[in-house]
């Protein structure tokens, strides 16, 4: 692949016995192929990327509240859906588990920042529940989760700035 063989030189000369000096190797590399292999990871990668984002499919209610700055390390994500299944991140965890995974996320994170995201049409009565539930798991700094372009009070048009 990358090393071949090259025939050494010269025409007239001493004849030498064996192969010790026929043939020399070639101290070529073909980068062709890396660079084939490296293209196609690259269009793997930007394809997937998309992809990796943490999102359990919800109807997350409107508001025209301004977008939370973002911070180096990647807040904890808890969902609720209509169902009533909680998830953390990605993951479906039980609500009778959910203190006990808490307490244990929060003894390695550095932040106590998590983020509640919880579809519409979910009674206001389970998500206090679950924010309690985050509170005795050690998350005091709770940001609710909504998308924006939805009313504002007294009527006047929502902010579309951020």
């Amino acid at each position: 692949m990358g090393a071949g063989v090259m025939k050494k030189g010269g025409g007239g000369g001493r004849r030498r016995r064996g192969r010790a000096g026929r043939h020399q190797a070639m101290a070529e590399i073909n980068v062709t192929p890396m660079v084939d292999v490296m293209l196609v990871l690259l269009i793997i990668f930007m394809v997937a990327a998309p992809m990796m984002t943490v999102g359990v499919p919800l109807e997350l209610p409107k508001t025209a509240a301004k977008a939370v700055p973002t911070e180096q390390e990647e807040p904890l994500t808890i969902s609720l859906q209509l169902d009533g299944t909680v998830s953390m991140m990605n993951t479906p965890v039980p609500m009778e588990e959910l203190i006990g995974r808490l307490q244990a996320v929060a003894q390695e994170r550095e932040s106590d920042k998590v983020f509640l995201r919880a579809d519409g049409g979910i009674e206001y009565s389970r998500v206090v529940e679950v924010m309690g539930a985050l509170n005795a798991g050690g998350f005091s700094n709770i940001t609710l989760v909504t998308d924006v372009g939805g009313p504002s009070l007294g009527g006047q048009a929502p902010a579309t700035g951020q």
